[in-house]
């Protein structure tokens, strides 16, 4: 395996780990909502409630949305899905436009370089000094802490990945992925009609 083959294979499972989580955000709150079904059924059978919950489940799916959020980052910007403003740089040409994607992309490394350090310390802290979260089930924070500095540590290396590709002379891998709204249409498919 290349080291482009690993590395994309590491943005990609970095993706499903981050779905995996939003299902279980969605699987959480249909087993919650359901539970509160048949308590409101029994009281109107019954006449009182059984008291079916699932312990600490908002705190639950804010892990697994903390998780999903951060796992799914690289995967996002190879794919070309953050919003990136593209005003100024898509009339730029060629030379000006890598040098404002380099200082660009080299900011943005530097950014999420700073805050990987100070969640890998936060995750430490939390580790050495046994820090629980409040709800009815105490989950040690290292571990949702975790997930978080994983997914900045894949998307600083996406991000390295994509300097190094710009200075080397590649596009980057999101250009043309998303969507361009502004960019004006090709005048030979404005005369045929075909834009696919």
């Amino acid at each position: 395996m290349s080291i482009r083959q690993g590395l994309d294979a590491l943005y990609r499972y970095s993706g499903w780990a981050g779905a995996f989580f939003l299902g279980a955000i969605g699987v959480t709150v249909v087993a919650q909502v359901s539970l509160n079904l048949i308590d409101k059924l029994s009281v109107l059978l019954v006449g009182s409630a059984i008291g079916l919950t699932i312990p600490s489940y908002a705190d639950f799916t804010g892990f697994f949305l903390a998780a999903s959020s951060f796992l799914a980052l690289a995967y996002t910007l190879r794919e070309g899905g953050h919003i990136r403003v593209t005003l100024v740089i898509q009339h730029l040409r060629s030379g000006p436009r890598r040098i404002v994607e380099l200082w660009c992309i080299g900011l943005a490394a530097s950014i999420v370089g700073y805050f990987l350090w100070y969640s890998l310390a936060l995750t430490h802290e939390s580790f050495f000094y046994n820090d629980l979260s409040p709800g009815m089930v105490p989950v040690p924070l290292w571990i949702p802490q975790s997930a978080m500095s994983g997914g900045l540590l894949v998307l600083n290396i996406a991000l390295i990945d994509e300097l190094w590709g710009l200075l080397r002379g590649e596009s980057p891998s999101y250009d043309g992925k998303g969507e361009n709204l502004l960019q004006e249409k090709n005048p030979t498919t404005e005369a045929t009609g075909d834009e696919n």
